[in-house]
């Protein structure tokens, strides 16, 4: 497919152009300095490892990994804010133990000794300083058997 040169193409370029050098900003939508990596908008979390089923007791592996995003969606590796997981459900009355709050490091923080002590069906939670709070998928902790 070939695209012609137009008018509305050479529209938008000159906007994009004359956005990226004028001003105090980068020409980006939300970017345009602040305190939190450039961006005047609340960062936006994310599970980027969402956590696995595990064993009662033991360590949820791959470690559970909460990225945080810009407002236009790249990650914000300039953020230095602590995250902190919890249980969102739990209807077992179990604890979560290990580290549940971290700094992320590059955008991403990793839960690397999360544990949970009670069989069931759970979510985490992870939230951060002025960001909306954000829920996993359910996994599953399982008893341990014996043979």
């Amino acid at each position: 497919m070939r695209i012609r040169y137009s008018n509305v193409v050479r529209v938008l370029l000159t906007a994009v152009a004359s956005a990226c050098f004028t001003g105090t900003g980068s020409g980006l939508t939300g970017i345009s300095g602040g305190d939190n990596g450039g961006s005047t908008t609340a960062p936006v979390l994310g599970f980027f490892v969402q956590p696995n089923s595990a064993n009662a007791g033991q360590v949820i592996s791959p470690p559970v990994e909460v990225v945080v995003r810009d407002s236009v969606g790249s990650i914000d590796s300039s953020f230095t804010e602590s995250v902190t997981v919890g249980l969102a459900s739990n209807p077992t009355g179990a604890s979560l133990s290990g580290a549940t709050l971290v700094r992320p490091v590059n955008g991403i923080a990793t839960f690397s000794t999360l544990r949970i002590d009670k069989a069931g069906t759970y979510t985490l939670q992870a939230s951060a300083s002025d960001a909306a709070t954000v829920t996993s998928t359910a996994f599953s902790i399982a008893t341990v058997t014996t043979p």
